[in-house]
Formats: C-alpha cells, structure tokens, sequence
C-alpha cells in the first residue's frame, strides 16, 4: 500500500495547489482520476469496477457542478475553475477526516470560489479538521478558526482569526512578529 493510500484510508485527504499533473492526470479521464484518491471502486483482486466508477465521476460532476462533457472527459479539457471543482470535490466526497486544501479558489471564478468556499464550510461543520494553504486573506478569515503565517523561513504563533486582523497578519507576512504582541492579541 501506497503512503497516499495509507494516509487516505485514515481519512487524510489532499487537494494540491496544481490542478493538473499533481490534482488530477490531464489526459486520463475524470471517472480515472477519481482512481487517484478514491480506490472504493477496485476490487481486491484489483479489479476496478469501471460501473462504479463512472457513477461516482458522474456523482462528483452533478454535486458540485461541474461543467464538463461526463465522466469520459479528460482532466485538460476542463477549465481551471471546473477542474478545481471536481478535484475539490473528489477529496469532500471522500468524507476525511482531515483536509489540507492549497490554494482552494486560487485563479476560479466568483461563483466556482463561493461553492468550493461553502464546501470546505460545510465540510468543517460536519467534523472534519481543515488544514487551509492560502494567499487569499478574506478566504483564510471566512474558512478558518486560526491563522498561523509563515515568512522568512519562520513559523508565527497560532491566532485565533476573530482577535487577528488584516494588518496584523500582514506585518506577520512580512516577519514582523514577536512574543508580547502574539500575547497581546491571543
């Protein structure tokens, strides 16, 4: 078994800031890339129900509405935006435990951001820990409960997001952070 396997059958789950080539496989269809994260549908034989599989891609497309020509369709076909929806949603679907997100609405549209936002939402709410990697500062203040900054090869203080602000994070960014003032805000 695969760390990757290993991890998703412990419910880790992982939607990687580059859609194509480490999200999903840009000439293998969106029923096979759902095969990349989700083995449900392989047999311990290692058989892959392609039934089962293009049911789920069809799922994933309907769920969280994906523009794209069905299951059969390759990863590059899609948008940016649509791909991210489909890649995002293959990992919700999986129901996990824990979620590390990059870059979640990095280069979508408003609509696709708002759905794929709600998602993650929605997804906390049920129980499941998020771990978001973001540039976007309105997207980490709606989706998280506490922002940590990373800058100059150093780890900021955990903050509780309702006592942080924009600029506070944004001296953070820039490694302008110390003891007193994490006490301070914490």
């Amino acid at each position: 078994m695969t760390r990757r396997a290993s991890a998703a059958k412990e419910g880790l789950h992982f939607v990687p800031e580059e859609r194509l080539g480490r999200g999903a496989v840009p000439t293998l269809s969106l029923a096979q890339n759902t095969l990349l994260t989700r083995t449900g549908t392989v047999n311990r034989s290692g058989w892959i129900r392609t039934g089962e599989v293009k049911a789920l891609a069809e799922a994933l497309i309907k769920r969280f509405n994906v523009k794209a020509g069905g299951p059969q369709a390759a990863a590059k076909s899609l948008s940016g935006g649509n791909l991210q929806k489909f890649i995002v949603g293959r990992e919700i679907d999986a129901d996990p435990k824990l979620l590390i997100v990059s870059q979640p609405t990095w280069g979508v549209d408003v609509g696709a951001a708002a759905q794929i936002r709600g998602e993650l939402l929605a997804l906390r709410d049920k129980g499941c820990a998020l771990l978001v990697v973001s540039e976007e500062l309105d997207e980490l203040f709606e989706i998280c409960d506490r922002l940590v900054v990373i800058a100059q090869g150093r780890v900021s203080p955990s903050v509780d997001t309702s006592k942080a602000t924009i600029e506070m994070i944004g001296e953070w960014m820039s490694g302008l952070w110390n003891k007193e003032a994490v006490h301070a805000e914490a």
